[in-house]
């Protein structure tokens, strides 16, 4: 008997494997709160230990939590360097490598790894940002918002000791008054600091009515620092220029060493000292303009591009260690690639998985850090899972953490597959993913929603995607698509849009549902549509222009131009950049791309959800479109979201409550449930 058992317990192993496998267990909604990934990875010079941001997500506070492990390069000894009952962020190692200072709960800490003792060196009002080591490891530079005296012009004389008076009023003659994300904005101006590595009094280091934000880039014998900022004055009224400045710490001048015609921004300086890398791009008063990498002299001359073939906008670079070139990072058709990039000769992709810390939507973009041998740290993409931390050296790839086995063990997660497909407006290629649900069968026919990207010049790619899997995991395909518009497919194809927003992307759209239909397993009479932001406003056009959908649901929309920019927080930056003039000269231009103007054309039951704290896409302009279908007696709701801005998933139960309407509205309007 024994034998037999000992014969048979393969395949009984085979058996209940397959039967595991086999076994279709779909996302819950409360799973959002098992997610961790892994951001800001920070491989040391050596490139043996990399320290980095394990995120994960507090069902009591609902909270996004923050925390520093570290391990090795070789994907051993993983262990965490602060407490989960504390928030740390972005870990920088010291020039000597034996410390680590980093941010928590506000205030700068620094760990020395030999002992394992960490202290708080700073007591600041607010909290810092841009932590950088001086070369010699003794100080700490970061920059901190500001506070500036602003008295009211105005005093009330009478108000008795004891009195109950309304609050004051409040004041407001700046351009720049409120941030979405913050609220209204105190009176006060970014700067940068120094202090001491083992603790002090923090220093200022620049003045002026002006903002810097960034790291500074030191020069390697301590006396100077390089920054890029906006010094002009009226700075708000040009919202992308900046220009290089030098600081020489010993009587805090500064000297503008270089000023281009657009943005110049992330100067570093090369490690033997002699060259200055930045990015920037020659402003043209596009929708969408892609950095480019420059190189130049210290003193602002010889400016070369080292990137303009590349035709992608760059988001990262560091030096490599001999400062023959760079590390470049990018995204490419949807996908987060780093690549080394020679001063002479031709670049090479190194990583084309990098990304996967937009965990909610499948938007692109990730992190990366290189030691001085090569090896290459970088928060890596997938579509089964948010980012986890993985190395790259000599060409070879390899993923170091799993912390999401424990969910993809009891879960399954929907398959993503890849499809191209014809614009019927000119031919293009149109890049997209399809979701299919678990358990997915193509002899059966299922419910499809469209869910479109914001930006509009950002992009989706093959990455996990929260929300997008929720909605999959209650039986609907979903299909995400770049249309144009969309970066990351050069500069040409964003700007296809340019100044004709919404338009042809529209068409794009449609093409890719029909793309799908013609697979034989969706249900043509279960079609649905949603997007957030200009994913909102895309969908609020498309009911405008098409009945084919059997419900929509627009998430933080835009619907009327015209109040939009002088509503929104980027107004500045909005009137100049994504239409040809201002509202009151052009209004029949801002009334013919506003979804709104096509509101009577609407017959698709519509649900609108927006934060009551949106300052990006006012929750105005969700109001407006609601009351003009209740007008129509068209059937719609409105959710708002109390005290949340336009980053809706910034709290972990709106992550869930997003999908979970979404999906609620759909099923009020699916054929098969009706007959039911």
């Amino acid at each position: 008997m024994k034998k037999i058992l000992q014969l048979c317990l393969p395949l009984l192993l085979l058996w209940t494997a397959t039967a595991i496998a086999q076994q279709v267990n779909p996302l819950k909604y409360d799973d959002v709160f098992h997610l961790e990934l892994v951001t800001d990875p920070q491989i040391n010079a050596k490139g043996d230990q990399i320290v980095f941001v394990r995120n994960w997500f507090d069902r009591q506070t609902d909270r996004r939590r923050m925390a520093l492990w570290i391990m090795n390069a070789d994907g051993s000894a993983m262990q965490p360097l602060t407490q989960t009952d504390s928030n740390a962020s972005s870990p920088r190692w010291s020039p000597d490598q034996k410390r680590i200072a980093y941010v928590q709960d506000g205030q700068i800490h620094v760990l020395w790894l030999d002992s394992g003792r960490s202290v708080q060196i700073s007591q600041l009002p607010h909290t810092p940002a841009n932590l950088t080591w001086s070369p010699d490891g003794n100080w700490l530079s970061f920059n901190m918002f500001t506070a500036k005296s602003a008295p009211p012009p105005v005093t009330l004389p009478g108000k008795p000791a004891t009195a109950n008076w309304a609050p004051a009023p409040i004041y407001i003659d700046s351009m720049q008054y409120r941030a979405d994300g913050a609220g209204y904005l105190p009176s006060g101006y970014r700067h940068h600091y120094l202090i001491a590595a083992e603790g002090g009094s923090a220093i200022q280091l620049t003045t002026g009515d002006y903002n810097h934000s960034g790291d500074l880039s030191w020069q390697a014998d301590g006396k100077a620092v390089y920054f890029a900022a906006n010094r002009r004055e009226a700075a708000y009224r040009t919202p992308v220029n900046s220009a290089i400045y030098r600081l020489t710490l010993s009587d805090r001048s500064i000297e503008q060493i270089y000023d281009p015609a657009g943005p110049a921004s992330q100067p570093m300086l090369s490690p033997d000292g002699r060259q200055l890398a930045f990015l920037g791009f020659e402003d043209r008063k596009l929708a969408h303009q892609a950095n480019r990498l420059y190189v130049m002299n210290l003193d602002g001359s010889n400016v070369r591009n080292l990137t303009e073939d590349l035709d992608r906008h760059i988001n990262a670079f560091q030096w490599q260690s001999n400062s023959r070139g760079l590390y470049i990072q990018y995204d490419d058709l949807g996908l987060g690639k780093v690549a080394e990039q020679p001063l002479r000769g031709n670049r090479s992709v190194l990583v084309t998985d990098l990304g996967g810390t937009s965990f909610s939507r499948p938007y692109s973009g990730g992190q990366f850090s290189v030691a001085d041998n090569g090896l290459i740290a970088y928060t890596q993409a997938s579509t089964e899972r948010p980012s986890e931390l993985a190395m790259q050296h000599r060409r070879t790839n390899r993923t170091l953490t799993n912390l999401n086995r424990d969910l993809l063990f009891k879960r399954t997660i929907g398959q993503v597959e890849e499809i191209w497909y014809e614009s019927s407006v000119d031919g293009k290629k149109i890049h997209g993913w399809l979701m299919y649900p678990p358990g997915f069968d193509a002899n059966k026919q299922y419910p499809l929603i469209l869910e479109i990207h914001g930006g509009p010049h950002t992009a989706y790619g093959p990455v996990f995607a929260m929300e997008l899997q929720l909605m999959a995991a209650q039986g609907y395909v979903v299909l995400y698509t770049n249309p144009r518009g969309s970066t990351s497919y050069g500069e040409d194809f964003a700007n296809l849009i340019h100044h004709n927003y919404p338009s042809y992307d529209y068409n794009d759209l449609m093409d890719g549902v029909d793309a799908v239909l013609a697979r034989g397993f969706i249900n043509e009479q279960e079609l649905f549509i949603t997007g957030g932001s200009g994913g909102g406003v895309l969908t609020t056009w498309t009911i405008g222009h098409t009945d084919r959908f059997a419900a929509a649901a627009a998430i933080n929309p835009v619907i009327n131009w015209y109040s939009f920019v002088l509503n929104a927080d980027m107004y500045n930056y909005f009137t100049q950049y994504w239409f040809p003039g201002l509202p009151w000269e052009m209004p029949e231009h801002y009334l013919k791309h506003s979804p709104i103007s096509y509101v009577g054309n609407v017959t698709t039951p519509t649900m609108l959800f927006t934060g009551d704290a949106d300052y990006r896409t006012p929750i105005s302009e969700t109001e407006q479109y609601y009351q003009a279908l209740q007008l129509r007696g068209i059937d719609t709701a409105m959710v708002r979201i109390p005290g949340a801005s336009h980053a809706l998933h910034a709290r972990p139960s709106n992550l869930m409550a997003k999908p979970a309407y979404v999906i609620h509205w759909f099923e009020r309007y699916r054929q098969s449930k009706a007959s039911d």
